[in-house]
């Protein structure tokens, strides 16, 4: 819809400021919030539809969920304008993350979006595997176990062996206590 007019009007400060409260807890500007009111009343005015339709694709103001995809599934390519300063932080954020900026952008949209931990996919499969090396670990440690409360007494080579697992399962806690923190820093700050 193009647009070839403007509808002014002027209201109280405490309305405005509910307004803007409205329109930004509906991820809205102010004018497409209005542009929506507007052209919901005149379609009930003009007897189209009800007060809580939805407005259409048309209206300029939402799309359906199905215009927002591709054919195949995947999502659509969207443009988004950044100020210089903030490009840079993005390059310098996404290169921390080992990420390029478009990707960077879209794991965090969709973990904002869906409020999941951003969390990149090295990083889960490293997570991965640090789990089934405790895995590991844990049904040796049971086997010990095993072996001393049947035998009473472990052989030497147990108890070193006991000592090595301890040894990995403090350095993997550390490890994965240093993955998520720089995680955490990095998501933040943009260093790794």
């Amino acid at each position: 819809m193009r647009c070839a007019g403007v509808l002014k009007t002027t209201v109280p400060r405490d309305i405005k400021a509910r307004a803007k409260a409205i329109a930004d807890a509906e991820l809205l500007t102010e004018a497409a919030w209005l542009k929506r009111i507007v052209l919901r009343e005149i379609r009930v005015a003009d007897g189209g539809g009800s007060e809580s339709r939805e407005p259409r694709a048309a209206d300029g103001v939402h799309r359906r969920a199905t215009e927002a995809r591709g054919s195949n599934g995947e999502g659509k390519p969207i443009y988004v304008r950044l100020r210089s300063g903030d490009r840079l932080l993005l390059d310098a954020r996404a290169a921390a993350r080992g990420l390029r900026p478009a990707t960077y952008l879209s794991v965090l949209a969709r973990s904002h979006l869906r409020s999941l931990a951003p969390l990149p996919k090295e990083e889960y499969l490293a997570l991965k595997r640090s789990i089934g090396e405790l895995a590991a670990i844990g049904r040796n440690i049971n086997q010990i176990a095993k072996a001393a409360n049947e035998g009473g007494r472990l052989p030497d080579s147990a108890r070193e062996e006991f000592r090595a697992m301890l040894k990995i399962c403090e350095a993997l806690r550390v490890n994965t206590k240093t993955l998520l923190k720089a995680n955490e820093t990095s998501w933040s700050t943009g260093h790794g």
